[in-house]
């Protein structure tokens, strides 16, 4: 636990939880200079980057850890009168560790499966990767490493597979799930968000919006080895979960770039990834009393949403969440997606 002094000098902080980028905190400390000497805060190095801080809350009984991760940067702002001196602290998730150091690695007769569980095995993360099948041998391909671990992972070795790769806490803490695999919106939805029902209200804030050029058909090919023709690929659906009663239909058409040489299988994911990557034509954005909620949003989840009618109401995918920590107060702002209007099974 940090210090006393530590946390008596916290006026607030952010955690912003993320489906697209790292998890990133911001914490604020008031400074205060003894004579002669440094700001106490700083003098002990505590909050100095490449610490450690992991963010954690508790409702009632139950534990959530909001991020583990790396201080990166700290702001020193000196006041001219006591007490008005402040100490910026900012850092990122701990999947921030992959992206240190470059490497030159030659990785023979593997899966991309298998490379990334081994690169994480390094790291002590807890693996989640999803398997996939092909094993490449020499004379068909090697795969090399040019770049960081994080890069490797997620542009080279995710944009082959169209898969995803983010690193979250679990509720033990310095204990991290890393997930490799594609996009899901599945799963059993987290406590609904209540918009005037009385004693169940839990939201302060509630919009929503639609964007009828969000989505869009991806119109991908690949090209035969042997005849060197094109071969279309056809989309027979979202890989995603629908989450919405009425979808929007598609007005734009997009040509994702560098899939003539993808295998059918490859072709036929990365078509599926582009469709389901940009079908989110309606948005809810809002302020969640958490106090009331009683447990910490998640991004990256679903969510049900009650008391706003059939056309906003039911389940959205949670895709960003700040959480905004006072004393006295603590407000969590999220950002919620899903492919169209309308519950489903109504």
């Amino acid at each position: 636990p940090a210090p006393y002094d530590v946390v008596e000098a916290l006026t607030d902080l952010e955690v912003t939880n993320d489906d697209s980028e790292r998890d990133a905190f911001q914490m604020n400390f008031t400074l205060g200079k003894e004579p002669l000497t440094d700001y106490g805060l700083l003098r002990d190095g505590l909050l100095d980057p490449p610490n450690r801080v992991i963010i954690l809350v508790t409702f009632g009984v139950l534990p959530q850890v909001l991020i583990d991760g790396i201080i990166t940067r700290h702001e020193v702002i000196p006041g001219n009168r006591p007490g008005q001196s402040q100490l910026k602290v900012t850092g990122e998730d701990i999947s921030l560790q992959l992206d240190f150091e470059e490497k030159s690695v030659v990785y023979r007769n593997m899966s991309d499966s298998d490379i990334v569980t081994y690169i994480l095995g390094t790291y002590g993360l807890v693996p989640d990767v999803t398997r996939t099948s092909e094993i490449p041998t020499e004379v068909q391909r090697v795969t090399t490493q040019q770049k960081s671990d994080l890069h490797f992972i997620t542009q080279k070795l995710g944009a082959r597979n169209s898969f995803r790769f983010y690193v979250e806490p679990t509720d033990v803490p310095t204990v991290n799930r890393a997930y490799w695999g594609p996009e899901t919106r599945g799963g059993a939805p987290q406590p609904s968000l209540n918009h005037d029902m009385g004693s169940e209200t839990n939201l302060d804030e509630i919009r929503f919006g639609l964007d009828a050029l969000a989505p869009a058909t991806p119109r991908v090919s690949v090209t035969e080895p042997n005849t060197r023709q094109s071969i279309p690929i056809p989309l027979p659906g979202s890989i995603l979960p629908s989450l919405a009663g009425q979808p929007i239909s598609a007005l734009r058409t997009t040509v994702p770039r560098d899939t003539a040489n993808l295998s059918l299988a490859q072709g036929l994911l990365r078509a599926l990834t582009a469709a389901s990557g940009g079908a989110d034509a309606v948005d809810a954005s809002g302020v969640l009393d958490a106090v009331r909620y009683g447990r910490a949003l998640r991004a990256r989840r679903p969510v049900e949403m009650h008391g706003v009618g059939y056309r906003n109401g039911g389940t959205y995918y949670v895709k960003q969440v700040k959480h905004v920590i006072r004393r006295g107060e603590y407000k969590q702002h999220f950002q919620l997606v899903r492919e169209g209007t309308g519950a489903t099974g109504l």
